[in-house]
């Protein structure tokens, strides 16, 4: 399959997809350590460089745009630094900031990890810190989202739902979307992050293994333990395509509206060092992939090879097909 799956990685190019979601600044703070401190049993950092880039709803957009492809980015911003920021890092990747809705009563959502350089490969996270609010969106900043949505959504292929729970996607805001979207005849794919039923009606939803545990109620842990949890899944959600559940080094399972399930493994990565945005990769893959046609298995198993690229580097990253060519033609599965 890796040799096909290369034909495919073309027409993840020249699409334009509208990523609504929780956008996220992510900051790294890195320094070297030097010595324990005397206050607190807790490593003491020399500044070294300070790194900024797009977190949250703001990665898969940096991963569509990365495959030659279009977002439309829609998010929620506040009016200080971070903002600028974001926009800044945003326009730098060629992503187009026009739709990032100001809300002067909420901070801009900024995840600051402190890493410190020990001589290894990467600096290692030592500790996090959020800056953000979870309190809804009011209903005036959601008539102006939903007024983006109504416009864009008519130009685009797919619409890519990215919810870090930080206020934007609220239920109503949701069946706007899934509304419009089955009305358009649009893609409609969310990494739901847990919350699952919100997402019913989709085409497609996403979710990690652990998640799944958890809405379930049960433990999963063979391949037909996963299989039947994506069949219910998509059932219980009405999923007019499918449910994957991803599962780091054992691949994805997809359960399709059709009755099928489906293990997709994944490539065979020895160097992992962060797991941060591979979640992200996976579901932007998914949505390039099936908004070009790709069956299920073969988007899912695309998605792995690039997830497995992310993995390999600290912080979210985006690959390039070029990048992900030479992964399909050097990983096994």
């Amino acid at each position: 399959m890796p040799h096909r799956l290369v034909t495919w990685i073309p027409r993840l190019a020249n699409q334009r997809v509208l990523v609504v979601g929780d956008v996220i600044l992510d900051e790294y703070l890195i320094g070297k350590t030097t010595r324990l401190s005397r206050e607190a049993p807790i490593p003491v950092l020399e500044f070294e460089s300070r790194q900024i880039i797009p977190g949250g709803a703001a990665n898969p957009a940096a991963n569509i745009v990365a495959l030659g492809s279009t977002a439309v980015q829609v998010g929620i911003i506040g009016v200080d630094t971070a903002a600028t920021n974001l926009r800044q890092v945003l326009q730098a990747r060629g992503i187009d900031t026009n739709y990032l809705i100001t809300d002067s009563a909420r901070p801009t959502t900024v995840k600051t990890r402190i890493m410190a350089q020990m001589g290894l490969r990467f600096p290692q996270q030592v500790a996090r810190l959020d800056t953000l609010s979870r309190e809804p969106v009011t209903s005036a900043v959601e008539h102006q989202v939903r007024s983006v949505i109504d416009r864009e959504i008519k130009s685009v292929q797919a619409v890519l739902v990215s919810d870090y729970h930080t206020g934007l996607l609220t239920p109503a805001l949701v069946s706007s979307l899934r509304k419009l979207g089955t009305a358009g005849n649009v893609l409609l794919m969310a990494d739901a992050q847990g919350e699952l039923d919100k997402y019913a009606g989709f085409t497609l939803v996403k979710c990690n293994a652990d998640e799944a545990r958890d809405d379930l109620r049960r433990d999963l842990k063979s391949d037909d333990d996963f299989g039947a949890a994506a069949l219910e899944l998509c059932n219980r959600l009405k999923l007019t395509g499918g449910m994957v559940i991803t599962r780091g080094a054992d691949g994805a399972t997809v359960g399709t509206a059709e009755g099928q399930s489906i293990h997709c493994p994944a490539p065979a990565v020895s160097d992992v060092y962060d797991t941060v945005g591979a979640g992200d990769t996976t579901i932007a893959v998914l949505t390039l992939a099936v908004a070009a046609g790709a069956s299920y298995t073969e988007a899912t198993t695309l998605a792995n090879y690039a997830s497995g690229l992310v993995v390999r580097r600290v912080g979210n990253y985006t690959p390039t097909p070029e990048e992900l060519t030479w992964a399909l033609n050097n990983y096994s599965l």
